[in-house]
């Protein structure tokens, strides 16, 4: 079908609805992609919102659109394929709203359909849906993707930048008259009556639900983009530079007091999430500085002090507000209904929003409050932590060698259980990242302390305190814990100190030292047949060597001393459950050629042979003077032993 370009907006319309009803679905979508590259933007800008409806459906739900959630390529490969091209970035779809973009095209939208899309992206949210959600009966659950996040957070942008569209006289409740259109007046009215429980619940659900890692960065970009309603106003200052926070006016007062729990109670929520992350991570701590750096703009954090204040309040010091009843929004009628009256009194605002949410039974911590005064000292601790592991690992990149891990592999290095990071996790931080995590750091420290008005000295004591982690041989203290009835319990920061590599439990094998697992440094089916030779060995002579061992003379020193376990009496155990001796058994005496599995032991030999050669010493006369070597270190070594334990107390 041809549309000649004089043809008025008005006839194309009518032509293109008759021929989404007469043509088939191919035909219809080579005649829309003439027509998109044929017109012009002003005959275009007609039939853009019937096509969208026509694509998508109506909001009403008359037209159902092209049914795309049940278009699938394996049922109708031909149609679902022209669907694909059709709204492809690159085309026909995004050519049309690209053409129509640079010519500054407005639509009307009906303010009927806002509802906002709340219902849309927060369905799942409703108060009722959220107690059912929270039942320990039920087995439907939702976890929101970070695509929808995304886009719920677009929906607040939008929805922030339409609200405060509004003329500074009519934003004033002063200002408030019979002569403000419905438009203004469902403006003022979007947030609390559509909006804010569903966000709210939608916020608190994934606060509670979401995966302690780094995509938790969505959600909390979402929440802090409703926090901030100054950034898509239209006289918003933008600040100075990255160190230097947003200047909160006195005017978003109200807007604070009337959201507070989005402020207080999901700011105690990400406190205890990120009592549980690993800090040292660069993810984790820019999400902390995200958090820190929003809350420390000027005059924010005394709106929210000053609206605790306010919910705090006796309810008897201002007895006219004795009988009054909290009750949540109404969510019901049209949004050109009646509103209710605008309340001046700002102290029973922020109460009504609060039971609202929770209830007129809620317990409420404050964010100010000695509780949550102590999440806050307990993450500026673990922040100051992560800041000397980050240094620990920057310090330890630069001195490891380039062959330390070869050296470990021959046993020849020593091999510290107790570090807090390996080799790989090394490589894989990086100099950069350990230079990020520490920047981040530092500056979420400082907002805390201008938040919460933390002294120098107590975040001194938290990095003096980090100097007593060591003790006096250098190994790592236990991990933090409390004692409990089974031994000791791990506390949240003995946990983080577990997450983070602050601290590690020393391990140490207890048991027969011949069973052991095979290390790294050992030949694996070497020693397993070491292990059956001296087994045979020990099987066939024990009777003698147990003869042989109770002599007091020089040659029961002597047998003692090679075929006998040091005693396990002497070790113990650092661990959860305290420390405590190991009830080793006597073992008799055995012979153990373990040690020739080991890639140390061969190696030293290898090198004892070429050193020798240099020398002109041949193989045989080496054995000879290694064995020579051995015997006269072998018959020292029983008479010191014996010596110092006749000296023991």
């Amino acid at each position: 079908m041809a549309f000649p370009h004089l043809q008025q907006p008005s006839f194309l319309l009518a032509s293109l609805k008759a021929d989404s009803i007469n043509k088939p679905f191919a035909q219809q979508c080579q005649d829309l992609i003439k027509v998109i590259e044929d017109f012009p933007a002003k005959e275009l800008h007609t039939i853009f919102p019937w096509l969208v409806e026509s694509i998508f459906g109506s909001l009403d739900g008359v037209l159902v659109g092209w049914n795309l959630s049940c278009l699938q390529g394996r049922v109708n490969p031909v149609e679902y394929s022209i669907v694909m091209e059709f709204l492809d970035p690159g085309g026909p779809m995004m050519k049309l709203v690209y053409k129509l973009q640079a010519e500054d095209c407005k639509f009307d939208f009906p303010v009927s359909y806002l509802p906002v899309f709340v219902e849309m992206w927060l369905h799942h949210y409703s108060l009722e849906m959220y107690q059912k959600m929270q039942s320990p009966h039920t087995k439907e659950s939702f976890t929101p993707t970070e695509e929808h996040v995304l886009v719920v957070r677009l929906l607040l942008k939008h929805l922030h930048a339409f609200v405060n569209s509004l003329k500074p006289e009519q934003a004033s409740p002063s200002a408030h008259s019979h002569a403000t259109s419905p438009l203004e007046e469902f403006k003022r009215a979007a947030v609390p009556r559509f909006v804010q429980q569903k966000l709210y619940l939608f916020l608190e659900h994934c606060f509670g639900h979401w995966p302690l890692d780094a995509s938790f960065r969505a959600v909390l970009e979402m929440w802090l983009s409703y926090l901030q309603p100054w950034r898509y106003a239209p006289d918003k200052q933008a600040p100075g530079s990255d160190s230097q926070p947003w200047c909160v006016l006195e005017k978003w007062a109200p807007f604070v007091q009337e959201n507070l729990l989005m402020y207080t109670k999901l700011f105690v929520g990400f406190l205890n999430r990120a009592l549980r992350t690993d800090l040292v991570s660069p993810k984790h701590a820019l999400m902390v500085f995200r958090v820190a750096k929003v809350f420390a703009q000027p005059n924010l954090a005394e709106m929210i002090q000053k609206g605790e204040q306010l919910f705090l309040e006796p309810e008897l010091v201002i007895p006219h507000r004795q009988h009054r009843l909290f009750t949540a929004p109404t969510f019901t009628g049209s949004f050109l209904s009646p509103w209710p009256p605008v309340v001046t009194d700002a102290s029973f605002k922020v109460k009504s929003h609060v039971y609202s949410l929770e209830g007129q039974d809620c317990k409420y911590t404050p964010m100010f409050g000695p509780e949550a005064r102590t999440l806050v000292l307990r993450l500026a601790q673990l922040i100051t932590q992560a800041k000397h592991t980050a240094k620990s690992i920057s310090d330890q990149c630069a001195e490891t060698p380039a062959g330390h891990s070869f050296l470990s592999w021959l046993g020849f290095s020593s091999m510290d259980t107790n570090g807090s990071y390996t080799a790989n996790d090394l490589d894989e931080m990086g100099q950069d990242s350990v230079r990020k995590t520490d920047e981040y750091l530092e500056k979420a420290l400082e907002y805390l302390r201008q938040i919460f008005r933390l002294s120098e000295a107590q975040l001194r004591q938290f990095t003096l305190a980090l100097g007593t982690t060591q003790d006096e041989n250098g190994k790592k203290q236990l991990l933090d814990c409390i004692v409990g009835e089974n031994g000791l319990i791990l506390t949240p920061l003995g946990r983080y100190q577990i997450i983070s590599g602050l601290r590690r439990f020393e391990i140490e094998y207890q048991g027969d030292a011949e069973l052991q697992p095979i290390q790294s440094y050992e030949i694996a089916s070497l020693v397993r047949t070491l292990f059956r030779l001296s087994s045979a060995i020990n099987h066939r002579f024990a009777g003698q060597m147990a003869a042989l061992c109770s002599r007091d003379d020089f040659l029961g020193s002597f047998c003692r001393y090679h075929l006998t376990e040091p005693g396990l009496a002497s070790r113990h155990l650092l661990s959860p459950v305290g420390r405590r001796q190991v009830a080793g058994h006597t073992r008799g005496p055995r012979l153990s050629l373990r040690f020739l599995g080991s890639y140390r032991t061969l190696v030293s030999l290898l090198l004892a042979f070429f050193v020798a050669s240099l020398f002109c010493v041949g193989p045989l006369p080496c054995t000879l003077l290694l064995t020579l070597g051995y015997v006269l270190y072998a018959s020292a070594m029983p008479l010191l032993t014996e010596q110092g334990k006749l000296h023991q107390p």
